[in-house]
């Protein structure tokens, strides 16, 4: 696939989690909710995580911002739920090295999140890529 064909491919992926996105919303009495905001641009969210024994069991996020900062959030949601925290923050620490430009561990398929990898091309964005992402942390390290 060519490259044009492929950067068309991760926009279509990108705004249809922007536009459609999955699991938006709060869990009632969810174990855990992180708010963070990115004051550069505006972008807000509030995420709630249900973690049992170590697994989460649920993830959603509510908020407000640029298309990328909405389907990165829309997209983490969908990879850690089911998966125990230590993976949720290996996914993690692989998404931001993706967002660095770096080397990252292609072992584990990142689905969707792919779609993001060339907002590293612009670092204002980046920002807006991760904020969902250093949300769950946060809520993971403080549990």
């Amino acid at each position: 696939m060519s490259f044009n064909n492929l950067d068309t491919l991760y926009r279509q992926v990108i705004m249809d989690h922007y536009k459609n996105p999955r699991n938006k919303g709060s869990i009632e009495n969810g174990s855990m909710t992180v708010d963070m905001n990115n004051p550069t641009c505006g972008d807000r969210i509030r995420l709630t995580m249900n973690v049992e024994n170590g697994i989460v069991q649920d993830a959603k996020f509510d908020g407000e911002g640029c298309s990328i900062s909405m389907a990165s959030a829309s997209m983490m949601t969908q990879a850690i739920k089911g998966k125990d925290s230590e993976t949720a923050l290996k996914l993690s620490s692989i998404f931001s090295d993706m967002m660095q430009g770096k080397d990252y561990d292609d072992d584990i398929d990142l689905g969707d999140i792919e779609a993001l990898q060339g907002v590293a091309k612009f670092p204002a964005r980046i920002k807006c890529a991760t904020l969902a992402w250093k949300a769950m942390e946060k809520g993971i390290n403080e549990a």
